[in-house]
């Protein structure tokens, strides 16, 4: 019985996203919403930190979560050198709602579409949101699973570790 709480300790640790350090951002085609192909490990490289965050229009902690990071986000950008990168996982009939709700959610992310979810498999995400943390080699450094008020501080917490300052 003692044996289950080191054990659990450890799994914990495995799955934890310190662990996917070096684990490299796959190489998977995804979509603009004016429809334009591209890779995702195009957005790598420009800034020294990319937030991708899977999300969906039928999700409130996704639409939650991603207005709470719209406040911090410019000087996220201007403190961190880091760019968001929202992926919607919405189906072709609902992509239609995608543009028109970032619009009024006045959301200045880039936003990209994974309706066949091709990308989605490729991360392992299982359920939505899922925010990863990407750094400018194209390596996945942190990741975290849904959302409570408050968690945008942690992943700032780990933009001023993982950027030294």
């Amino acid at each position: 019985m003692k044996l289950i709480k080191p054990l659990t300790f450890f799994i914990a640790v495995l799955l934890s996203g310190s662990v996917l350090a070096q684990k490299a951002l796959p190489s998977v085609n995804v979509k603009t919403l004016d429809g334009k192909s591209t890779n995702i490990t195009e957005i790598c490289g420009d800034s020294d930190f990319t937030i991708i965050s899977f999300w969906a229009t039928w999700c409130s902690p996704c639409k939650r979560e991603l207005d709470a990071v719209a406040d911090l986000y410019p000087d996220w950008q201007e403190d961190y050198n880091v760019d968001l990168v929202a992926v919607t996982i919405d189906n072709a009939r609902n992509l239609p709602k995608v543009g028109p709700m970032v619009e009024t959610k006045g959301w200045e992310y880039t936003i990209l579409s994974d309706a066949n979810e091709d990308l989605k498999r490729a991360m392992s995400v299982q359920t939505v949101p899922h925010t990863f943390l990407v750094d400018k080699g194209c390596n996945i450094v942190w990741t975290h699973t849904g959302y409570s008020p408050g968690d945008e501080y942690e992943l700032e917490d780990v933009l001023k570790e993982k950027s030294g300052k």
